[in-house]
């Protein structure tokens, strides 16, 4: 008889980069493997629509009071299922009731997992009412109750063993076979076109590139390069070399091809600490250089010389992004040493035998 899981998460099915990464992914492997499965997000496709809208507060309202609502009541559905899988958690506030009573009360095995420092505050939020609703404390609860529990990173998984003695690091990996696809021709010294230096992320954290912008527009006043910016909200500094292109899921690696050149800038605190460097591991499996803080998982995943930079003092990043503007044949080299270490250590394929075992 086929295993059963159970996906408890926050969002609909293929419309947030921590699920797509995570695990939604791992979904062929399943089949493969003969699991059963199911998805249970908290948000249904409409509510996540409506959420991020501007106005529309009694819709934002009554849809996340019915997203509780159908929350609840899964917690009645759940006999067939040997394993729960929660991603991050059952519900965005409020104390870890679905997570106790599948527990407690169903005695059902729960594989937690999470790619942040969930138990930490936002920088953005710390002290806000929005912080404290979310009740941050219930991590360490939920890692106790687990059967099991999968960690983006080390950082991570030493916080989750102090509390769980059967941790995975789990990576955030790239499907290298069907999405993350290098589209430009390598090598390519007849390109005329300046370099482009490029970022993406959310809104959210736009705010990491704001100790690289006077870099940055220093090297404008040397070199002819473009500066690609991929995110959900136009950033509000001017760089002569700026161009900025909505984040669109259909067109998110075509996007991406059209980078030389990567940045992942981080501030050093134990917030960054927990990121899963992901930006890099895009930017990599597309065969391109990356320069980056050595902060978290980035020491481990960039190595320095050989597929990227790590950087910390402007003069390192200037030095870093010059060398890459400067020499094509440099960054063609680096982005293909990147594009192996990703294929061998950080792909679907090299970690399925990772994330199945979560379910053994």
């Amino acid at each position: 008889m086929s295993k059963k899981i159970l996906f408890v998460c926050p969002y609909p099915f293929d419309e947030a980069p921590s699920q797509r990464f995570r695990f939604e992914q791992y979904f062929p492997v399943l089949k493969e493997k003969g699991f059963q499965y199911k998805i249970a997000p908290f948000l249904s496709p409409k509510a996540w629509a409506v959420l991020y809208q501007k106005g529309n507060k009694l819709k934002k309202v009554t849809s996340i009071f019915f997203s509780f609502m159908k929350r609840s009541a899964l917690l009645f559905q759940l006999k067939p299922y040997d394993f729960i899988f929660i991603h991050r958690e059952a519900s965005p506030v409020g104390p870890p009731f679905f997570e106790w009573a599948v527990r407690f009360l169903w005695r059902k095995k729960i594989i937690y997992d999470f790619d942040d420092a969930i138990w930490l505050d936002d920088p953005n939020e710390a002290g806000s009412l929005k912080s404290r609703i979310k009740w941050k404390k219930k991590v360490k609860s939920i890692c106790k109750w687990s059967y099991k529990v999968s960690c983006g990173n080390q950082y991570l998984a030493d916080f989750a063993s102090k509390f769980n003695a059967m941790v995975v690091v789990n990576p955030t990996t790239i499907d290298s076979e069907n999405l993350h696809m290098v589209q430009n021709k390598l090598p390519q010294t007849d390109k005329k076109t300046p370099p482009i230096i490029g970022w993406t992320g959310t809104h959210s954290t736009l705010h990491y590139l704001n100790d690289v912008i006077p870099i940055l527009e220093k090297l404008e006043t040397q070199y002819d390069f473009k500066f690609l910016v991929i995110a959900n909200k136009r950033p509000d500094f001017s760089l002569k070399s700026l161009i900025y292109i909505p984040w669109n899921k259909a067109t998110e690696i075509k996007d991406l091809n059209q980078m030389d050149i990567g940045i992942m800038p981080l501030t050093d605190d134990i917030w960054s600490k927990g990121k899963c460097g992901f930006k890099a591991l895009q930017y990599m499996a597309l065969a391109k250089p990356v320069v980056a803080s050595p902060v978290g998982v980035n020491q481990h995943i960039i190595e320095n010389g050989r597929s990227g930079y790590l950087a910390v003092t402007e003069a390192e990043w200037e030095t870093a992004l010059t060398t890459l503007l400067t020499q094509e044949n440099r960054r063609i080299e680096m982005g293909l040493n990147g594009l192996q270490k990703v294929r061998k250590h950080y792909t679907v394929n090299s970690n399925s035998n990772n994330f199945l075992s979560l379910f053994s």
